[in-house]
């Protein structure tokens, strides 16, 4: 599956809002609609959003938008992924055709940098495997992260179910962890984000995978909201507790957890579920996109280059 493709004058989005039950293409000829559709969750998944914001970046150049402002809008829209940053800021003094070809470049290294990372991760994975919202092709630009490390790890012949917490509010686990899973043959089994304890306590999990929008130096580990709660019980389960993270989503210059920032999303996705009204209109609302998890509660964090466990450098 994917879920981004530039055709040389307009980037195309799967949108992912409508899937499982429908697989629409959205055509943005405007940085500002690549932008907004990034803050609307069109296109998730902190590789994905960097791929799709430096297409954006191409698009405003060719428009003689101020590119400053460009820049700035786009980082805007989805605060806590590093790989917005990164992206833009591997793009800043390029123009042109140039500028094209950085951001096809951008896109074509990560379906590498996925495939190096599922491989140095594969080994790993045995048995019951749980895992939190998506980390597979629609959240990169192919293969994936954490389901990446999956899709490995059945290459070189593992037996691998996957456990997908269904990850409330906004269902990535339910909507496109099961989709992707469905669509490979993947062994899969849905199950509520409050199950995951009573599942660990069965002995069907013999290791956790989860992405990540961000980590600091210290290891520090920024991911959808839920990942921290699971660490803290895969720690009391003695289950090893494993992030996938590209090295585009080591920001080095933060030392710690308490300096990332946490985007808020509308109270709406917590008040409704598919447009349908479940709680009181005027419910007061709490709705962090991502949580923290302690480096401490990770036994090792799996790149392209291989294992990294801090305070080692990559």
């Amino acid at each position: 599956m994917d879920a981004i493709r530039w055709d040389g004058e307009a980037l195309h989005l799967l949108d992912q809002r409508a899937l499982p039950s429908a697989h629409h293409w959205l055509r943005l000829d405007t940085w500002e609609a690549v932008a907004q559709a990034i803050t609307d969750m069109v296109v998730r998944g902190a590789p994905a959003i960097g791929i799709s914001a430096a297409y954006g970046m191409v698009l405003a150049e060719r428009s003689g938008a101020d590119l400053s402002a460009a820049r700035e809008a786009l980082l805007a829209a989805r605060p806590t992924a590093v790989n917005l940053r990164w992206a833009l800021e591997r793009l800043q003094g390029v123009s042109g055709d140039a500028l094209e070809r950085e951001a096809i470049q951008i896109h074509e290294e990560d379906r590498s940098i996925c495939q190096r990372l599922g491989m140095n991760g594969a080994g790993l994975l045995e048995g019951g495997v749980l895992t939190i919202c998506n980390t597979g092709a629609l959240a990169t630009g192919g293969h994936g992260t954490a389901l990446g490390m999956v899709r490995s790890a059945i290459d070189i012949g593992r037996s691998v179910h996957v456990y997908a917490l269904e990850t409330r509010p906004y269902l990535q686990g339910a909507r496109l962890t099961a989709t992707e899973c469905a669509a490979d043959g993947i062994p899969y089994t849905l199950i509520t984000d409050g199950m995951a304890g009573a599942l660990m306590s069965t002995g069907k999990v013999n290791a956790v995978v989860v992405g990540c929008d961000r980590v600091t130096s210290n290891g520090d580990t920024a991911n959808k909201i839920g990942t921290y709660g699971l660490a803290v019980l895969a720690r009391h389960h003695d289950i090893p507790f494993y992030v996938a993270m590209p090295r585009s989503t080591l920001d080095m210059s933060l030392e710690s957890g308490d300096a990332i920032p946490i985007e808020e999303r509308a109270a709406s996705e917590l008040r409704t579920l598919a447009g349908v009204p479940i709680s009181p209109e005027d419910s007061p609302v709490w709705n962090p996109a991502f949580d923290i998890t302690p480096a401490a509660l990770i036994t090792a964090w799996v790149t392209e280059d291989g294992l990294w466990i801090p305070p080692s450098r990559l």
